[in-house]
């Protein structure tokens, strides 16, 4: 049996979602600040692999960071979707030490050490805060320009609201 050719309203950076009967879909990768303030964001179908848009998602932060150093380094949590040497390399090229733990290894270090803070958690509460934007959830724009402009309007939102301005 062949696949159906991709549908011509699917617009760009769609692809086959591999978990959902092969329909179109979209992922978002998410780099946030220590406190989930989204800095990185890159868009890519969903049939392509987490761990393929690291320098994508890595080369798309706006503002100038500061220059990890040995005393004050600089760390990325990732998931077990990107345990791969070429993310290692990629993350070290950017000047950050990778911390990727595999599924289920945070959650017996949480039962077992007392006071331990798990890290992934805060790029799953941003996504979770993106997709309370309907037209965000749902992606209705087939034209990916206008999918990644309401995505960084939602981004500029969510870091306005976190510093606080809002009241």
């Amino acid at each position: 049996m062949e696949r159906c050719p991709k549908r011509p309203w699917a617009g760009n950076n769609t692809g086959q979602n591999p978990t959902d009967r092969g329909k179109t879909g979209t992922k978002r990768s998410l780099h946030t600040e220590g406190a989930g303030v989204p800095v990185g964001l890159a868009v890519e179908g969903a049939n392509r692999n987490d761990f393929k848009r690291v320098r994508e998602t890595l080369e798309s932060i706006p503002v100038e960071r500061p220059t990890p150093s040995e005393a004050d380094p600089q760390g990325m949590s990732m998931d077990k979707g990107y345990d791969y040497r070429e993310v290692y390399d990629r993350v070290g090229e950017f000047g950050y030490t990778a911390h990727i733990r595999a599924r289920g290894e945070e959650a017996q270090a949480i039962k077992h050490e007392a006071g331990y803070k798990a890290r992934r958690w805060v790029v799953e509460r941003t996504h979770r805060g993106m997709n309370r934007f309907r037209r965000i959830l749902i992606r209705w724009e087939k034209q990916a320009e206008n999918y990644l402009a309401l995505l960084h309007w939602v981004r500029a939102y969510i870091t306005y609201r976190k510093a606080g301005l809002l009241g």
